[in-house]
């Protein structure tokens, strides 16, 4: 593994910070800002940009969208010619060409990086998904390798930039459907009445079944604090990629039924009450005079 690279890393959240301290136990020097001086080494951009020698790689790891167009303006004007930037937070890929054009005209490099690996990334290392030219990459790697897992496995450069954050969204994508086929199997066994004991049957799928998972190794984590969810609510958010993936399907007219239910599906679990069920209640009634349930 190689090691030894000066790096600025702009955004020390969940993520940032962590990832921060693996590079620094990898034998990196990191710089790291953010909005909270607590956690900043430099206190500001500026100071970071000159804190680096050149040529500088500079990590932004800030929430996508106006956060990331803001940095990276930024750091076009902070940056020289030869230096890279680096977006590893959720970033859609398109904003990814379009922040390279605009980095490109300043004679900076650009490289989208998707990542995953949530909280467990600091020991377990970080799944790497990479975007960019080959030169670009190859400047950053040193860094790459280092936040990576061990072994054989845990990076791919995708192809030019955009692709990065273009298969991280996919996978996200296919996270999203995962997570809602255990859901509901979870559901239906809990409904069945016959099963008296739920979680000891999800446990007993952790091996030699072929759905045994990291995310069913999560479920009976969950499962093990709290056996019935009694204490969670059934609300759940989504983050931009279910959104953008199911957006690129029909950009490029691939059918994506299982993952578009399941963004749906979470969509449905923020509802009070369903006004789309209340019509069916309605309708039912009208032509079948079947009881509603009133208010």
């Amino acid at each position: 593994m190689r090691s030894g690279m000066e790096l600025g890393l702009v955004g020390l959240g969940k993520m940032g910070g962590n990832m921060a301290e693996r590079l620094r136990r990898g034998g990196h020097t990191v710089i790291g800002y953010d909005r909270d001086p607590g956690l900043s080494d430099a206190g500001s951009l500026a100071e970071l940009v000159e804190r680096l020698p050149a040529p500088r790689v500079v990590w932004v790891m800030v929430p996508a969208g106006s956060p990331t167009q803001a940095t990276i303006e930024q750091l076009a004007e902070l940056l020289s010619p030869g230096d890279l930037v680096v977006d590893g937070g959720n970033s859609h890929y398109v904003d990814d060409q379009r922040h390279a054009v605009e980095l490109k005209a300043k004679g900076i490099g650009f490289v989208d990086c998707g990542v995953s690996g949530g909280v467990w990334g600091l020991e377990n290392g970080y799944a790497l998904m990479v975007g960019g030219s080959a030169d670009d990459v190859a400047k950053a790697q040193p860094v790459f390798d280092t936040l990576k897992p061990e072994g054989e496995f845990g990076f791919v450069h995708s192809g030019e930039v955009g692709a990065g954050h273009f298969v991280k969204m996919v996978h996200n994508g296919i996270e999203y459907g995962m997570m809602q086929s255990f859901a509901e199997g979870y559901e239906l066994i809990k409904a069945s009445g016959i099963v008296t004991d739920v979680p000891a049957t999800f446990k007993s799928w952790q091996e030699g079944t072929v759905i045994r998972s990291w995310l069913l190794d999560l479920l009976n984590r969950a499962l093990a604090d709290d056996p019935d969810l009694e204490h969670i609510r059934g609300y759940a958010s989504d983050s931009g990629e279910g959104r953008w993936t199911i957006q690129a399907a029909v950009d490029h007219a691939v059918p994506l039924p299982a993952i578009t239910a399941s963004l749906f599906a979470r969509f449905a679990s923020r509802q009070d009450d369903s006004p789309a069920m209340k019509v069916v209640a309605a309708l039912r009634n009208q032509f079948g005079g079947h009881a509603v349930v009133k208010e």
